[in-house]
């Protein structure tokens, strides 16, 4: 083997081990100032005030959004709500919380990636009031089409981040495989292969959907019938080892010949013992025609409208 080739090789390895190499370049302090800047540079309406880097790129619900456009302009604080997530090892870090956007709130999971100390790439999942939900647009008296919630939510907070001792702490790669089994439950309509709690809880866009007269009794039952084909453009782009704190993002496919749309989802994984204890989520339901996730691996972008193609004029 020549000395290039063995380079490369090495250089191949330490990536599979590490992530990027850039992530080495901003540990866990490094990345969560990078995270309060680019909030703060966000409220204030002010995409200077953040180190963003050249090419800079950033997703609402899936939609490129240049600095300066949307939550830039419509985010006016951080709300009631605030948690804050570091990957040293993927060089990435997420808030998970409540946004205002003027008399207006929205729940929210926002991700970053540091590289060369400045930030490459913003994504946003916002669940806002009248947003479409599993059944289409909100309806009078129904309630949030998409069962926003954000008084549920500020009163049952996901649990403050705290540092676990070593001896109690997993490998990455334990933690993206208890999360992953919360996927495959799903996917194979089997929820014994979920490595949960009993009585794990799920709170999706602020609403609860476990427990006694909810949908579930917990976050691992009534997996039999749900209408979703495959869980698809799985990611864990940010665990945070010494909190034991998963971030998953994927695309929830439904039945073939459901009219039931796609959702895209950001869901927070928190784990106990070995277990999922429970899961937060902010979601959307995209339009038919929405190529989600917009994001590495493009692998959920089905199914697309089957309307022609608009003709130029």
């Amino acid at each position: 083997m020549t000395r290039l080739r063995k380079l490369a090789v090495s250089t191949v390895a330490l990536l599979a081990v590490h992530g990027t190499a850039s992530a080495q370049n901003c540990d866990r302090a490094c990345l969560t100032t990078a995270l309060d800047r680019y909030l703060a540079a966000v409220v204030k309406h002010e995409p200077g005030a953040a180190p963003l880097a050249d090419g800079f790129r950033q997703t609402e619900n899936a939609i490129n959004v240049r600095p300066g456009a949307g939550v830039w302009k419509t985010v006016t604080g951080l709300g009631k709500v605030q948690r804050r997530y570091a990957d040293p090892v993927s060089g990435q870090a997420a808030y998970f919380g409540i946004v205002d956007e003027g008399a207006a709130s929205a729940i929210v999971t926002v991700r970053i990636r540091v590289e060369d100390a400045a930030i490459t790439e913003a994504e946003w999942y916002l669940a806002r009031p009248g947003d479409p939900g599993l059944n289409g647009p909100a309806q009078p008296g129904r309630g949030p089409a998409n069962l926003f919630n954000p008084d549920y939510l500020s009163a049952n907070p996901p649990p403050p981040r705290a540092t676990l001792p070593r001896a109690q702490r997993l490998p990455r790669a334990a933690l993206q495989r208890i999360v992953n089994s919360y996927f495959d439950g799903i996917t194979s309509h089997d929820g014994s292969v979920i490595v949960a709690h009993p009585g794990c809880a799920r709170i999706e866009n602020g609403t609860i959907m476990t427990g006694p007269g909810r949908p579930s009794a917990d976050c691992t039952a009534g997996l039999e019938t749900i209408n979703i084909q495959m869980v698809a453009a799985r990611r864990f782009p940010v665990i945070d080892e010494e909190a034991g704190v998963v971030l998953a993002m994927a695309v929830f496919i439904r039945r073939p010949g459901s009219p039931t749309p796609r959702n895209v989802f950001s869901e927070w994984f928190f784990v106990e013992d070995g277990k999922i204890r429970s899961i937060y989520a902010a979601m959307f339901y995209p339009p038919a025609d929405l190529a989600v996730p917009n994001w590495p691996p493009y692998t959920g972008n089905w199914p697309l409208s089957a309307a022609p193609a608009p003709q130029a004029p």
